[in-house]
């Protein structure tokens, strides 16, 4: 007796599937296009970190596809043999990795305290905080390197300069994106907090802290892949001072000559350079999603 509704109703189902994929069909034929069309540069790059130079010149590296056998390792073996990479990528995590914490964990505390808290001015604060997102950094070099100079905390040169530049620069966004999906958690939650006891200080680290962890996820994979892949503030507050502190990034910029000579090894060193910012954003992907849409509708 219930065999045939069922039969019928999966009948009905696969029926209106059928038609739905059809019409999505077109889309996900220009999606993957504009994939493929958007990795097309980097394939080029890959494969012609792959090939030697008197071949990049003479040729495009879709020739690799009718010659395989002009492809070879000795860009990536050059590039791994020197010194400097490994001391560039030692100092680049040394430096990536507390300037991603640093600014979180007082992004967190700030964003707690816009979301929760009570206090004279709070919104005009935070629309200030916000401000500052569209200050250039380049306006902020000389000032800085002023307060780091002899004349001021003298730490110009050293990992703690580069530290609190990049907490400074990363601050803005992190209390922005952080505020506004703490303002979306549960008020029941922070109201029976409160009614059994427990301290602000207790509901931020047992309760907002914890339910806010996609949102820091995807943090940290902005700010780490923000700070791995700088030159620019690197070179300011660390390159001139103090070259044995450089990160990866200067001394992948080094490796072509002044003249232009070396520029073939540009292409091994660049994959090599994103094998950690892969590994962070593949660990971390699964909140990635969460916490940027966390906040997007009210906060």
């Amino acid at each position: 007796m219930t065999t045939a509704p069922a039969t019928a109703t999966a009948s009905a189902t696969r029926t209106r599937r059928g038609p739905g994929f059809l019409a999505r069909l077109p889309i996900h034929v220009v999606i993957i296009f504009l994939i493929v069309i958007w990795l097309i540069p980097t394939i080029g790059l890959l494969v012609n970190s792959l090939r030697p130079p008197d071949e990049v010149t003479k040729s495009g590296w879709w020739t690799v596809l009718f010659n395989p056998s002009q492809l070879t390792l000795d860009n990536y073996r050059f590039v791994l043999a020197q010194d400097s990479i490994t001391a560039g990528f030692i100092n680049s995590l040394f430096i990536s990795i507390p300037a991603t914490i640093i600014p979180i964990m007082v992004a967190a505390f700030a964003a707690y305290a816009f979301a929760w808290m009570s206090f004279p001015g709070r919104d005009v604060l935070f629309i200030l905080v916000v401000g500052l997102l569209v200050i250039p950094l380049q306006s902020t070099f000389i000032p800085i390197l002023q307060l780091y100079g002899p004349k001021g905390f003298n730490i110009a040169g050293s990992f703690l300069a580069v530290w609190l530049a990049h907490t400074g620069y990363g601050l803005p966004f992190a209390i922005f994106l952080l505020r506004n999906f703490m303002g979306e958690l549960p008020r029941e939650v922070f109201e029976s907090a409160a009614i059994d006891g427990a301290s602000p200080v207790t509901a931020f680290f047992r309760l907002a802290l914890p339910m806010t962890v996609p949102a820091i996820a995807a943090l940290a994979i902005f700010q780490f892949l923000f700070v791995w892949n700088d030159l620019l503030v690197a070179l300011i507050y660390l390159g001139a001072q103090n070259p044995d502190n450089a990160p990866l990034t200067i001394v992948v910029s080094n490796l072509v000559s002044s003249l232009g000579g070396g520029w073939q090894y540009l292409a091994a060193a660049a994959f090599v350079t994103m094998a950690v910012p892969l590994i962070v954003f593949l660990g971390l992907q699964r909140y990635f999603v969460r916490g940027i849409v966390g906040g997007s509708v009210k906060g």
